[in-house]
């Protein structure tokens, strides 16, 4: 569903990404992990056309996007949910959301609205609310729902659990679950809470320096000792995983 072949991409002279390839089919969530500074962020705005690839191959659902502007990318199926929680602060959660499903006919809109509250049952309530009063959890919710109204294939999400507590982390992850084994969407997931991000990854790649520097399972990479140690802090257990 997301191919990324021998990805290069930087600003201006600095060169960030060196040949970056990753594969997200549908019904997967590959999670990418790395220090400050790897080039997570990176891959991701290379990907959804916020930034422009110097070399390289994107394609979205078999269509080819590499350099397509953002709008384009998303047209073609790729929804990007940027890190911070970029909400609309003055508009209403459902104005937030129905932004989310602007190019699309309404008639759809009401029916897309009605599975991310299904999903996000807290959202229900603060419909009429403006979103800068949300909680932070709350307003991750909203953008990981503004993203899903444009009705995507492909979901890439920079750093969701930033800064929340953890029963929120595993709420918001478990919904990227459910999203995955039962919308079949393709996620690719950046997330420095590694070992959140463990527990709802079919597979996880660890960058360093911009490029990949291994891939696996999670079982795979749990049981690799400079992975263990960089990321994991000890302690892992496969059990210990979002229901």
């Amino acid at each position: 569903m997301l191919h990324v072949e021998s990805l290069h991409a930087g600003y201006d002279n600095l060169r960030v990404l060196h040949g970056i390839d990753l594969d997200v089919p549908a019904g997967d969530l590959l999670a990418v992990i790395g220090a400050n500074g790897a080039g997570k962020t990176t891959v991701l705005r290379a990907v959804s056309g916020l930034i422009r690839p110097s070399s390289g191959r994107v394609t979205v659902d078999g269509r080819a996007v590499t350099g397509l502007r953002a709008e384009k990318v998303a047209a073609a199926g790729l929804a990007h949910v940027p890190e911070n929680r970029l909400v609309f602060p003055s508009l209403t959660v459902a104005d937030n959301l129905a932004l989310g499903g602007w190019t699309r006919r309404s008639s759809r809109l009401t029916d897309d609205r009605d599975r991310v509250l299904d999903l996000f049952p807290r959202l229900r309530s603060r419909l009429a609310q403006p979103a800068g009063t949300l909680s932070g959890g709350e307003q991750q919710m909203v953008v990981i729902g503004r993203g899903l109204m444009a009705g995507p294939k492909v979901l890439v999400l920079d750093e969701p659990s930033v800064g929340l507590a953890p029963r929120l982390v595993a709420e918001i992850f478990a919904a990227l679950a459910r999203l995955r084994d039962e919308a079949g969407l393709a996620i690719l997931l950046v997330e420095q809470n590694a070992r959140a991000a463990f527990r709802v990854a079919d597979r996880v790649a660890v960058m360093d320096r911009g490029r990949i520097a291994t891939k696996g399972t999670p079982a795979e990479l749990a049981g690799d000792d400079r992975v263990q140690r960089a990321y994991l802090g000890g302690g892992y257990s496969e059990s210990s995983t979002v229901d």
